[in-house]
């Protein structure tokens, strides 16, 4: 199985993803970009890349599968967009995961037990969040996603990059390797994707539409507002 992930929920990341049956998935290529409002101009060429370095081509590749967030409006669109485009133009399936989940993932990875929070910035002095408990056969969704002040959250272990914004409100797990900076990673979301198509997790894939949580800042014209204008004649 050949699986390409995207994410742009936070940062911007990509990864080339190939697996015999039911064997950890091998990371063919991955990559990221932490420039602000990079997306657009980033992922595209990125792909290209990735399949070439990998010696492969689209009509090689199995599945897409792409973080829904939550995130900002602008850089979930740019993935989700993406990841529609080519899912349809190589004619396969598509799939959608909690971009929060990967961070999960690396939390287990790095020795995490007992309940935990992932933070990311939500930015307007909220984190986006989801509450997790791992124990020894991985984690579980307790509750989340969700977004709010880093002062509401339970008081609980975390990480991600909400913790290093407000280190007074949320307590670090300190499991090292900078896990109060920790953005979501397409290379997990893979694995979490490839754990599920073969049967191994369950309850971690959803549509691939953006979890946006709450509305756009973006607020339409009072004269251009249905019915507030004639178009035509």
């Amino acid at each position: 199985m050949l699986l390409l992930a995207l994410d742009t929920s936070a940062g911007a990341s990509l990864a080339l993803l190939r697996t015999d049956n039911d064997d950890a998935p091998v990371v063919l290529h991955s990559a990221e970009t932490q420039e602000p409002n990079a997306h657009a101009e980033w992922l595209a060429p990125a792909v290209t890349e990735a399949l070439s370095e990998a010696g492969v081509d689209g009509a090689e590749v199995d599945g897409v599968v792409v973080g829904a967030g939550p995130g900002p409006f602008t850089g979930l669109r740019v993935g989700l967009a993406l990841a529609h485009a080519l899912a349809e133009g190589w004619g396969i399936p598509l799939h959608g995961a909690c971009s929060l989940d990967s961070l999960a993932l690396r939390a287990v990875d790095a020795g995490i037990t007992g309940e935990f929070l992932v933070t990311t910035d939500a930015r307007r002095r909220e984190v986006y969040w989801a509450h997790y408990e791992s124990d020894q056969e991985g984690s579980r969704l307790v509750g989340g996603p969700f977004v709010g002040g880093a002062a509401e959250l339970p008081a609980l272990a975390a990480v991600g990059a909400g913790v290093g914004l407000y280190p007074e409100q949320l307590r670090s797990a300190e499991l090292g390797s900078g896990s109060a900076a920790w953005t979501p990673h397409a290379a997990e979301l893979g694995r979490l994707a490839h754990g599920a198509l073969t049967g191994q997790l369950q309850g971690v894939l959803c549509a691939p539409r953006p979890l946006y949580l709450r509305d756009s800042d973006a607020k339409v014209p009072a004269q251009m507002q249905a019915g507030s204008r004639k178009v035509g004649l």
